[in-house]
């Protein structure tokens, strides 16, 4: 048996596996029947895939692959080497960063749920004129959705990693290498600090300060703010050394 030796197992295979991706990924070209705007401009060794369509004033980097049937609104930006997945949906004056994967069924910049309450019983919508700001290294899981801000931007930091069927609420900010599992609720105008980790289907109330390095079990209720380090579970959560 042939043995390669590491310090890190671990690292090494993720560069193993990096590399396939790459290789896997290795599409250029833009495949017809597809729509792009005359004032979009795009980088080297773009993928563009079929049923795809590009925007007005849209600007794409070098490396970026769009998997088909992916929407790009007007005005969108979007980095170097990044991954758009078959189905996306980014809606316009959204910002994305350089080297971020967005999966399948991600929604990208749709309206906040803003409604104003009537005398008469009935709700009038709040236009959201934000947009969605997405830094470098950021990954989108599939049918996670981020909310376009209803003034200003809803923004997701450097290195944040979202599962699938997350939802981001208008305003959100999330610090930079914080994770988040799969159907976590986030409500709008709350802060997450940096380096975080939030565990699936927690839920967190809206206008709250989570400080950093905060860890949350899953399927815990947040209705309050969290101060740095902090570790809780339970619905409404609780300090998690005090459980019994």
């Amino acid at each position: 048996t042939t043995l390669i030796r590491v310090e890190d197992a671990y690292g090494a295979f993720t560069k193993i596996l990096t590399f396939y991706d790459q290789v896997k990924h290795n599409k250029q070209g833009i495949e017809q029947p597809s729509v792009v705007s005359e004032s979009a401009t795009y980088g080297e060794n773009l993928y563009l895939g079929s049923f795809s369509y590009v925007g007005n004033n849209v600007k794409i980097g070098d490396n970026v692959k769009i998997y088909p049937n992916v929407f790009i609104g007007d005005n969108v930006e979007i980095g170097n080497n990044v991954i758009i997945f078959a189905g996306a949906k980014i809606y316009s004056e959204t910002r994305i960063g350089h080297f971020c994967n967005i999966h399948s069924g991600a929604i990208i910049g749709a309206d906040g749920f803003g409604f104003a309450p009537q005398e008469d019983g009935t709700y009038k919508k709040i236009p959201q004129i934000g947009n969605v700001v997405i830094g470098d290294n950021v990954d989108i899981g599939a049918a996670t959705t981020i909310d376009r801000a209803t003034m200003g931007s809803t923004v997701i930091h450097h290195g944040v990693k979202l599962d699938n069927q997350i939802q981001i609420a208008h305003n959100v900010e999330i610090g930079e290498n914080t994770v988040i599992a799969a159907q976590t609720g986030v409500a709008g105008s709350t802060k997450i600090g940096r380096n975080c980790m939030i565990g699936g289907q927690v839920g967190i109330s809206g206008h709250l300060n989570i400080g950093n390095n905060v860890r949350i079990q899953a399927q815990s209720g947040i209705s309050r703010n969290l101060k740095d380090d902090e570790t809780v579970q339970g619905s409404p959560a609780f300090g998690y050394s005090d459980f019994n």
